[in-house]
């Protein structure tokens, strides 16, 4: 099996600094390419390439990611996905045009990130620029609950108010942004002795079933909840809204199949991820697959 290619950044080739985010990354070759370095140890680029590929098979529209290296530094390179003449706008510029006094600086423990003001803002957008309307899913709050069905299938808690936005183009046009951001899923961040300990624990609270369900969103359910709704429970939120939206997107989910993403898995290059972090990985996906897969006989 063909290992996935990794991109090799000339050391010339920074444009200048992008400034949104917390990891170092620049653009390149005027700005159509984004180098984002991952820190050691953290398993960032594999896991942004994982989720990129699962995106790809699900439909769901996404930022492309590539592994990359620069000055010996490891990363993923994703090409620009704002058209010529077009904006991104991030979630917490447009929620404090909503609310003047919305903590923009904020990432973590933002109560007024509500799923309902989110809902609310998507649903003035259209749909991703380039996206193919399927049976089920036309708006952009049906394409959002694929982001959220994403989300909780992978364990992504990094969907924050500036990991989603929107597009404006050159006309004055408002899209909703593809998906983007993925790197924090997976598991990536535990080490392998923790993975490890989890995978063969008898310890019903210490198993990967447990972490998987432990995943939490960025989303609160209303300004005075002091906890954010578990990717599930947001993804499930709006499926009860956007019933047919969700089950069309249930339906691709159910036929990707494990050796699907086992084959994902095992195409990142041996020096990225360990044979621990695919099994655990892998774990975690057919577990919170069987877990969304169960949300079908209460949406129907």
């Amino acid at each position: 099996m063909n290992s996935y290619p990794v991109i090799n950044v000339p050391l010339n080739a920074p444009d200048f600094p992008e400034q949104l985010g917390t990891k170092p990354k620049f653009w390149f070759d005027e700005n159509r390419f984004l180098f984002k370095e991952a820190r050691i140890g953290t398993g960032e680029d594999w896991s942004e390439k994982v989720v990129c590929e699962l995106c790809e098979i699900l439909g769901i529209p996404h930022a492309k990611y590539d592994l990359g290296m620069w000055n010996g530094k490891r990363g993923v390179v994703t090409e620009n996905f704002v058209p010529p003449r077009a904006s991104l706008i991030p979630g917490n510029q447009i929620l404090v045009r909503i609310n003047p006094r919305y903590p923009t600086g904020k990432l973590r423990g933002v109560r007024h990130h509500t799923l309902r003001i989110v809902h609310i803002v998507v649903g003035l957008m259209k749909p991703p620029v380039d996206f193919l309307p399927f049976p089920g899913v036309t708006s952009a709050r049906h394409v959002f609950a694929g982001y959220l069905m994403l989300d909780a299938l992978v364990g992504n808690n990094d969907r924050h108010h500036e990991n989603w936005g929107l597009v404006l183009t050159g006309d004055r046009v408002l899209h909703l942004a593809p998906s983007f951001d993925h790197a924090s899923s997976l598991g990536r961040i535990e080490s392998d002795k923790e993975k490890l300990d989890r995978l063969r624990t008898k310890d019903q609270f210490r198993t990967v079933e447990a972490y998987a369900k432990k995943a939490s969103s960025a989303f609160h359910l209303s300004q005075t909840s002091t906890t954010p709704l578990s990717t599930l429970e947001a993804f499930y939120s709006i499926a009860k809204l956007h019933t047919s939206a969700a089950l069309a997107w249930l339906k691709r989910l159910e036929e990707v199949s494990p050796e699907q993403t086992m084959e994902i898995l095992s195409k990142v290059p041996k020096d990225r991820i360990s044979d621990i972090s695919i099994e655990f990985a892998q774990k975690v996906l057919l577990i919170n697959r069987e877990r969304l897969l169960g949300l079908v006989g209460q949406l129907v």
